[in-house]
């Protein structure tokens, strides 16, 4: 039972990255799915979510540049980041959330910086 991230890694500002999270051991479509970041020396912030039905929200910072969506029939959720800025840098982390489980994925690193 976990989810794991990818995707992340080092870009110019303006640039685009799509992170990934797979689930597994859990029943993916009545999970809601979200993406937190934390920046260094920051708290841990969310970001965007989608809930079961495909409900999206988002941080103010990030709306629209960010896309938070989800393939049930992978198991995945995904984010989409364009436009990319600095202040973006951060670990992005994956958590998944349903009436029997809370998951944190492990974290992958994303920095924006020319």
């Amino acid at each position: 039972v976990q989810v794991a991230e990818s995707g992340g890694g080092l870009v110019q500002p303006g640039g685009s990255l799509r992170l990934s999270c797979v689930a597994s051991g859990i029943i993916f479509s009545i999970t809601d799915m979200s993406w937190y970041r934390q920046p260094p020396g920051k708290e841990r912030e969310l970001v965007a979510r989608i809930s079961t039905t495909g409900s999206t929200n988002y941080i103010d910072s990030v709306k629209g540049r960010f896309t938070i969506s989800r393939d049930n029939t992978k198991n995945t959720a995904y984010l989409q980041m364009n436009s990319l800025k600095p202040e973006d840098t951060a670990v992005y982390y994956c958590y998944a959330m349903n009436a029997r489980n809370r998951l944190w994925g492990q974290g992958t690193q994303v920095t924006v910086s020319s």
